[in-house]
């Protein structure tokens, strides 16, 4: 599948909003205490392009991933007199869900990408294209590189940002690690980068890692392995994919996984489980862990995650037995511990759901009746669990998948969340494993019309 000029410019939009992020926090201080930095004049001439708040409640929800798009809709349907704005800082939503496929050209780019514009329109929310980098608490505020906005009531969907620091304090190979050897778990140019890496691959030994502690989506890096290694073998191309995982296991849906790397991929993928990155050496290609030595001719290097930077900036994170920066907030209510009317769903969350579509739309329906309740001044709903769904492929030539399903339950012996209801097929061999690995797309356009659709 060639890559057309109008799919590098929808892959290049994240890159530019990128940038707008950084023009616009580099005013702003992390410090908790430096939270109310937009002073009275500055608000007056920095005012947002959009109308000033009227009588209707206006709720604000920054980040329009799975869990923005979904907590816009649904708070339009529960509380219609409600004003909803969505800040987005892309010009068009490309999924990760799914990239997997559009890596190894099973998939086209349009079935991942989706229009902010429409799901607007169709849903009775504005959106507003802007990075968000600072707040007045106090004015109820937004800081945005477009404006400042007022609201009644914010809800910061962000999603993640990359941790190296467990691999390195060196910024120059972090940063040739960000450019050079992207981890392409947050959908854009690093998406692009990858395929271009996989389809330009001549031979060798082709490596991706796997982080500790809760990432985004635990299947996905197994799913991709095993889509790139089909990819190569389909291909004849002499080749070898090296996944070094952190974890003493695969996290999840490991029968399935083990099985068809062993059956399908015996001579293309080699899986490394208790791979701690010790040492990367980017000019030698090499990389040490704790017990091994391992040489690559390309990679892609997954760091652990951390909630977004965004939340660090705002002062509304902290540091989680998950991961580093999450959000600070009621794992019950979704509020930002000290702070009143703002909440934070989706990724960011500090709770050990799984950081995936499925779990990020079915929880923000839940944060929206939490607002919406307070809004109406309605008694607060009963806490309802999201749910996890993710079918995952482990071949392409013929596609065939795994899935698993489950809730979640609050241990209070041990104070977290765990697994409640996990059902999981694994087999993924004959006409059972194609029609799981069908579903996979039946599933996506379900919640792609889900958030874009009336």
């Amino acid at each position: 599948m060639s890559l057309s000029r109008r799919n590098l410019l929808q892959l290049s939009g994240a890159a530019l909003a990128s940038a707008a992020l950084s023009a616009c926090s580099s005013t702003t201080s992390p410090q908790v205490e430096n939270q109310k930095s937009i002073q009275q004049n500055e608000v007056t001439e920095f005012m947002a392009p959009l109308p000033s708040k009227g009588k209707a409640k206006r709720v604000v929800v920054v980040g329009g991933g799975w869990s923005g798009l979904s907590l816009a809709k649904e708070l339009v349907r529960l509380a219609p007199e409600t004003e909803v704005i969505l800040v987005e800082q892309r010009f068009e939503f490309v999924s990760c869900p799914m990239s997997n496929l559009w890596l190894v050209d099973k998939i086209e780019l349009d079935f991942l990408t989706h229009d902010y514009l429409e799901g607007a329109r169709n849903n009775g929310y504005t959106y507003f294209q802007a990075s968000a980098c600072g707040i007045d608490t106090e004015k109820k505020l937004l800081k945005t590189s477009n404006g400042a906005i007022e609201y009644d009531y914010l809800a910061l969907a962000p999603g993640i940002d990359y941790d190296y620091s467990k691999w390195t304090d060196d910024k120059v190979l972090e940063n040739r690690l960000r450019n050079e050897y992207p981890a392409a778990f947050k959908p854009g140019s690093e998406h692009l980068t990858l395929k271009n890496k996989i389809k330009n691959f001549k031979g060798g030994t082709f490596l991706f890692t796997v982080p500790a502690g809760n990432y985004r989506c635990l299947p996905a890096p197994y799913e991709r392995a095993c889509m790139v290694a089909d990819y190569f073998k389909s291909k004849g191309i002499k080749a070898k994919v090296l996944l070094l995982d952190e974890n003493n296991d695969i996290t999840i849906k490991e029968h399935g996984f083990h099985t068809a790397m062993e059956e399908l991929y015996g001579d293309y993928l080699e899986y490394v489980p208790n791979a701690v990155i010790e040492e990367i050496d980017l000019d030698e290609k090499r990389v040490v862990t704790e017990f091994d030595e391992f040489t690559f001719d390309d990679a892609s290097f997954y760091p652990h995650v951390r909630g977004a930077k965004i939340l660090e900036i705002l002062g509304f994170a902290k540091d989680t037995i998950y991961n580093k920066m999450e959000a600070n907030i009621n794992p019950f209510t979704y509020e930002v511990v000290g702070q009143k009317d703002i909440f934070v769903s989706g990724d960011a969350r500090p709770m050990g759901f799984s950081k995936s579509g499925n779990t990020s739309n079915t929880e923000a329906k839940y944060v929206a009746s939490v607002i919406a309740s307070k809004i109406k001044n309605e008694k607060l709903p009963k806490w309802q669990s999201p749910v996890t769904v993710c079918i995952s492929l482990v071949s392409i030539n013929p596609e065939r998948g795994i899935f698993i399903h489950s809730e979640y339950k609050y241990d209070d012996k041990r104070g977290q969340f765990e697994f409640a209801t996990p059902v999981t097929d694994e087999i993924w061999k004959g006409e059972h494993g194609e029609i799981n690995a069908a579903g996979a797309y039946g599933w996506a356009e379900g919640l792609y019309t889900d958030m874009f659709q009336e």
